[in-house]
């Protein structure tokens, strides 16, 4: 069975929904920060639910900094 392409994301797309550069994107892939897996010419491809579930995380934890006002 073959993954549809949209259930992964490339490195710009993670750095946009992270807010962090693509540069931040790759080096926390190379540290084992999020997932991803090698495409046959190399480029990596983030799972988007997984991404996405983390890009919600991080906002839901951003907002709940803030009314607390820290």
């Amino acid at each position: 069975m073959r993954q549809n392409q949209r259930d992964y994301l490339r490195t710009a797309e993670v750095a946009r929904l992270l807010h962090v550069s693509p540069k931040t994107v790759s080096r926390w892939a190379n540290e084992d920060k999020l997932p991803f897996v090698r495409t046959l010419g190399g480029h990596r491809r983030f799972p988007a639910d997984q991404i996405q579930d983390l890009a919600q995380k991080l906002t839901s934890e951003s907002q709940g900094k803030q009314a607390y006002g820290r």
